[in-house]
């Protein structure tokens, strides 16, 4: 299937802004950047919903210090959806814990009210052991 590349490069660009404003703490960005069904599985397999998430932004009980794609996103365009991978290092803090690491990021995309929004994302981390 070809890809579009100016709606591959929007999605690209809408990715970016999207990790911009939760580090940022940009919470009105982040909330029109996901949509209101949003879903985050964390690596540990938590479900967390578009309002705890950034809700704890906005609170300041989780803290991105750093969430950065480490290669080029990849994008998959279907219609008015679209599926986004990358590697992406993370710092970040919640609660009292810590942690940072290489995760692959997973988010799917739907263009809805002619704007591209999260709707679903998967954080999944890379071993830095040899197995």
């Amino acid at each position: 299937m070809p890809v579009d590349r100016t709606s591959a490069d929007l999605i690209r660009e809408t990715e970016h802004q999207r990790l911009r404003a939760l580090v940022a703490a940009e919470i009105e960005l982040a909330n029109s950047l996901h949509s209101d069904d949003y879903q985050l599985i964390t690596p540990n397999g938590q479900t967390i919903s578009k309002h705890d998430y950034i809700g704890g932004i906005a609170s300041g009980d989780l803290f991105f210090s750093m969430q950065k794609p480490a290669y080029d996103i990849a994008v998959r365009l279907f219609g008015s959806a679209a599926a986004v991978r990358y590697q992406a290092r993370i710092e970040i803090r919640f609660s009292d814990q810590r942690d940072s690491g290489v995760f692959w990021h997973t988010d799917i995309y739907e263009k809805r009210d002619g704007r591209w929004q999260a709707v679903w994302s998967q954080a999944t981390r890379i071993s830095t052991r040899a197995e």
